[in-house]
Formats: C-alpha cells, sequence, structure tokens
C-alpha cells in the first residue's frame, strides 16, 4: 500500500515553479477514499518534496492510513534521502533510504514491535531517483509525446531497476478546477518490475508550459478496483480554465 500511494501521486513534484503546492481527492470504487497534498521545493542546492496522504470516511473505518513520504536530492534529480512514516491498518513503520555515490542504504524498522524489518546494502549508478523524483521527472520532459517512449533509472534502496515510461494518447481531462488538455503516460514500475504488486500506473500530464498532473489512476485487478488520484487545489493557481 505504501509503494501504491508514493508511486501514484509521485508524478506531482517537478514543473516550471521553484514552489508548488497539489491536492488531490482519493477515489476507490466510486467512493471518495482519501486526500492527498503534496509540496515540492527545488533551487540551486537540490529539491525537497513532501506527500502526504489520509484515508478518509468509511475506508477510514476498514483499513486507515496515514502516510507521510519526504524525499531530497540534487537540482539532477539525484536521489540522497528519502523516508516514509507509515501508519497502515495495524502496521505502523518508519523506513530510510540514503544513496552515497555508487551505494544506498535501506532500513525499515516496525515501530509497535520496536525491531528492524529489513536492512540491506545496495550497489547503485552514481545518479538514480527515488519513485518521487522519478516521475516528477516525467514533468520535465515536454518533448515526450504520444508514440514515445523514455527510461529512467529507479531505487527504492531495495532495487534498481531501468524503467520505461511510454506516452499514449492526448485527452481532455474534467475536474473540479475545470477542463485540462493532457497527455497520458504508463509508467512500468509494477508487475515485478520494481514492485511485485500486478498492477498499471497511468499518470495524465497538462499538455501545456506547467505540465501540471492533473490525474493519476493505478488499475488493478478487478476484485481490488482502481485507485485514482484527481487535481482540486494547486498553487500557484491556475487560470483561464472552462469549467
Amino acid at each position: 500500500m505504501r509503494f501504491l500511494v508514493t508511486l501514484a501521486l509521485a508524478s506531482a513534484a517537478l514543473g516550471a515553479q521553484t514552489s508548488e503546492k497539489f491536492s488531490f481527492d482519493v477515489e476507490w470504487r466510486l467512493i471518495t477514499a482519501g486526500r492527498t497534498d503534496l509540496t515540492w521545493e527545488q533551487g540551486a542546492g537540490g529539491f525537497t518534496g513532501q506527500l502526504a496522504l489520509r484515508s478518509t470516511g468509511l475506508v477510514s473505518r476498514l483499513f486507515k492510513v496515514n502516510d507521510i513520504y519526504d524525499a531530497r536530492g540534487s537540482h539532477e534529480l539525484c536521489a540522497t534521502e528519502t523516508r516514509l512514516q507509515a501508519e497502515e491498518g495495524d502496521r505502523k513503520r518508519d523506513t530510510l533510504v540514503r544513496w552515497n555515490g555508487t551505494k544506498s542504504h535501506y532500513l525499515e524498522r516496525d515501530l509497535l514491535k520496536n525491531k528492524v524489518v529489513l536492512e540491506q546494502n545496495l550497489d547503485v549508478p552514481p545518479c538514480v531517483h527515488d519513485v518521487l523524483a522519478a516521475l516528477a521527472k516525467l514533468r520535465s520532459l515536454r518533448t515526450l509525446g504520444p508514440g514515445q517512449s523514455a527510461t529512467l533509472p529507479i531505487s527504492d534502496g531495495k532495487k534498481f531497476v531501468m524503467a520505461r515510461i511510454d506516452g499514449q494518447e492526448r485527452e481532455r481531462v474534467s475536474t473540479k478546477l475545470g477542463q485540462f488538455q493532457t497527455i497520458r503516460y504508463e509508467a512500468f514500475l509494477f508487475n515485478e518490475v520494481l514492485f511485485k504488486r500486478s498492477a498499471r500506473l497511468l499518470i495524465w500530464i497538462s499538455d501545456d508550459e506547467r505540465r501540471i498532473p492533473v490525474q493519476v489512476q493505478v488499475r488493478m485487478r478487478i476484485h481490488i478496483g482502481n485507485v485514482t488520484f484527481q487535481l482540486d487545489k494547486v498553487e500557484p493557481p491556475v487560470v483561464g480554465l472552462k469549467k
């Protein structure tokens, strides 16, 4: 669940602005499942980003989620550190990953049992993206249109992959803010690529100068259903949208 959330909202992290804030409604099986807020800061010294997800309503009563994901790295979006503080159902975990040169160190702790769940080192290339910065990089690939593909070096601290991103179609997406003309992309990170879960990750980014993340959807097996994240607030605001 934690990686699903991180991946799904990671696309909201990079644009022309040095400081941006995004908020998304989360829908699962046609009901409101939660709320997600993401902040992004980028300057000459590098980037910092935070993604916060909280379940709401019926979903929260069935399976409470309260996750905070922090990431930081270089100006080139090379990861240096991520931390995930995750409360999901009856689990409470703290996961810290640090990258230094061609090595990464992964440490995951069970806070309820006060023990280390997993600790390991990994050999990586000199510059890799965490999932937040990697999918954020997509927003900077302004020439990546339908029918084109790119690969990005991505690591979660446990595994390293060269992940494929496909440009698929231009689509108009209606949101509470108004209508956006977008390009739909697919990021191949599930299905034993970086993560074992069987799913598809689709990302809709506005086809304009700001390249705003408008919608993200994780399509899972039928018995689980789709999780859709749709933009309903952005700072700086968007002007001139048609309702």
